[in-house]
């Protein structure tokens, strides 16, 4: 049997709001909405059950995680063998008493689990304090088959790191899913806000052309204080950019969504381009793989 040269995915960009079972039922509304458009993968924004809550640290919120597999991934898999689409999404995983991850799940369309990938790179920044949460994924960079194609996951924080494109791609990924939350300081978005923005959508389209991939992140959009069930977070709070992205192997922008409205990207995910711009740009071929062990090192002293 001939191997379609060609897939669909959808990225979701959704708002979350207060209510986590409400937030579950509107991703699930938009998985629908994609399968309708002809997705064969679909794939939801990071920590989509809640709002961010990692604007603070609050021992209480650890009550918001869930085994892996669990009630979320069940509810997901039937959606999935209903509609018969794969979908990507990402939870606050219980592992353990006090072990906790940010984790992505794939689900096939047949609603088996397909994968699962723990958030390697966890940051600690002011409003983003995810390092008080998760521990680091221990699972390493994987690609994994759905019934469209060979698809790889990585998690917001880890779409500044090339190296964890290159590793995923190198295991057959034809695309790279970034589930994410980004967004702005209120009070830093006039003087940095574009430049941000810019270098985030810049990191990613430059994985997309090192590799001859196809790239999808996957933003959430709109203002969040952390708000769980009423318990809010000190503070401003975060602007979410929105501006979901599919980008070609040649890193350009095949769609795009707005910073400011819930939408649903449909793209194209084109084998054939992707062999051809490998053949044209043989990054893969060249790459000095004898010359390399120093990246293991966390620095290179003079």
């Amino acid at each position: 049997m001939t191997t379609p040269s060609k897939f669909t995915v959808a990225l979701v960009q959704m708002r979350m709001g207060p209510d986590p079972e409400a937030n579950f039922a509107s991703a699930i509304r938009h998985i629908r909405e994609a399968a309708r458009r002809g997705a064969q993968v679909v794939c939801l924004p990071e920590l989509f059950r809640t709002q961010y809550f990692c604007q603070r640290e609050d021992l209480k919120l650890f009550d918001l995680a869930e085994p892996v597999p669990g009630a979320s991934t069940a509810k997901l898999a039937e959606v999935a063998r209903e509609l018969r689409v794969a979908i990507v999404a990402s939870l606050f995983e219980r592992r353990a008493p006090g072990l906790y991850h940010n984790t992505a799940v794939t689900l096939n369309a047949d609603g088996k689990v397909a994968g699962v990938y723990r958030k390697m790179h966890i940051p600690d920044d002011p409003l983003y304090y995810e390092k008080y949460y998760f521990t680091p994924g221990d699972l390493g960079f994987q690609a994994v088959d759905t019934n469209a194609g060979r698809i790889g996951t990585l998690v917001c924080w880890d779409q500044w790191y090339p190296e964890g494109a290159r590793l995923t791609a190198l295991q057959g990924a034809e695309v790279l899913f970034y589930p994410t939350a980004i967004g702005w300081h209120p009070a830093e978005k006039d003087e940095f806000g574009q430049a941000q923005c810019d270098a985030w959508q810049t990191i990613q389209r430059a994985h997309a052309i090192a590799n001859g991939v196809y790239v999808a992140a996957v933003n959430r959009v709109g203002h969040e204080d952390g708000d769980i069930l009423g318990n809010r977070a000190a503070g401003p709070g975060i602007e979410f950019w929105g501006g979901s992205f599919l980008a070609d192997p040649f890193g350009r922008i095949v769609a795009k969504a707005s910073h400011d409205a819930e939408e649903i990207l449909i793209g194209e995910i084109d084998r054939t381009l992707i062999e051809e711009t490998r053949r044209n740009w043989p990054f893969l071929r060249d790459r000095r793989i004898d010359a390399y062990a120093p990246i293991t090192q966390r620095f290179l002293d003079a």
